[in-house]
């Protein structure tokens, strides 16, 4: 009589009577089939993407992104079943620390494939993710980090001399060729010297090796080429032994923030041949993406003071930039220009 009583007073004032509300409880509310600790449903589900990595389904960066998340989620609700993750609490979790609205939105993501998993084997009654609001994130162009043609100018320089030579080939077709230069998962830790084909100027990144599971081919430039002659991969190898930790020091020293080479590429690409289709066909990327933060970064003037940075130990032919292999509508555009 008494909860009567206090469900009377709860619906007092609201435009439909109590058993509405009633009614519609029955006809809705699912209780989950069984209340699964959390820490065994995060087990289940890292089981089962490992699987789809394993299947070549799912890329190793985004396994261990999943993997890391999950991790930081179980230890925010140690002791929770996975019916316990109410919106109030799953917002709390994603707010926690102040963080950025792309990090926050990134945390929401994995937490939203889960729970989906959790629901359609019936841990939760009702997916809370649906009322989780997302952050709206206003896109702003030409943020992409990047080297000056100076600094890159350093950079190999230092190299030449740094270890005999031995990084030379890895920084170089980061810099020059847009290779993903993550390690130790990145495309620039699996491309096989045979890839790269000095005599037809081209470089072929599988779908094995792409980052995107797309294969693309890379022209090779002028000064590319004169690197990889000069140092060349049968004898300089991009596996090296504790290939992360010394990377990561020469990294600090100079200030190589995660894909800066890569985006470098990419912004000097697009200021030299003003072909923003071309420059996402050889980095892998959307015209999208190469619009939004690559177009108008680099002067055309700093993209030719780029795309001349030569080894100092090698003699190259003085071959200028504009006879580079380049794909025919390049060619094309040049001898437009020319006339």
């Amino acid at each position: 009589m008494r909860e009567a009583e206090a469900l009377f007073r709860r619906v007092a004032g609201r435009p439909l009577p109590l058993s509405f509300y009633v009614d519609f409880a029955l006809a809705n509310y699912r209780e989950p089939e069984k209340q699964k600790p959390l820490a065994a449903a995060i087990a289940d589900y890292v089981a089962a993407k490992r699987h789809e990595h394993e299947q070549d389904l799912l890329s190793i960066s985004q396994f261990s992104r999943i993997v890391r998340d999950l991790k930081r989620l179980q230890r925010h609700f140690p002791d929770a079943s996975v019916a316990e993750l109410t919106v109030q609490k799953l917002v709390t979790y994603f707010e926690h620390g102040r963080p950025a609205l792309k990090t926050y939105n990134n945390r929401r993501g994995i937490v939203s494939t889960f729970l989906k998993f959790a629901f359609l084997r019936g841990w939760i009654a009702e997916n809370p993710i649906a009322k989780v609001p997302q952050h709206r994130i206003r896109r702003r162009r030409g943020m992409a980090a990047t080297l000056s043609a100076a600094q890159a100018h350093e950079l190999m320089e230092h190299m030449e001399d740094y270890e005999g030579g031995r990084w030379v080939p890895y920084f170089a077709l980061c810099l020059f060729a847009g290779i993903r230069p993550s390690v130790p998962d990145g495309e620039i830790t699996k491309l096989k010297p045979e890839a790269v084909d000095l005599d037809a100027g081209v470089i072929s990144v599988s779908a094995e090796v792409s980052k995107v599971r797309e294969p693309r081919k890379v022209v090779i430039q002028p000064n590319l080429a004169a690197w990889l002659r000069t140092y060349p991969l049968e004898r300089f190898p991009l596996a090296i032994t504790n290939f992360y930790r010394r990377r990561a020091r020469i990294g600090k020293e100079f200030v190589l923030t995660h894909d800066v080479m890569r985006h470098s590429f990419i912004s000097m690409f697009v200021a030299k041949f003003r072909s923003i289709g071309e420059a996402a066909i050889q980095a892998g990327n959307s015209e999208g993406i190469i619009r939004r933060h690559y177009l108008d970064l680099k002067s055309a003037q700093e993209a030719e003071d780029y795309w001349s940075i030569f080894p100092k130990r090698a003699t190259p032919q003085a071959t200028p930039l504009e006879v580079l292999p380049a794909p025919a509508f390049l060619c094309a555009r040049q001898a437009k220009s020319a006339a």
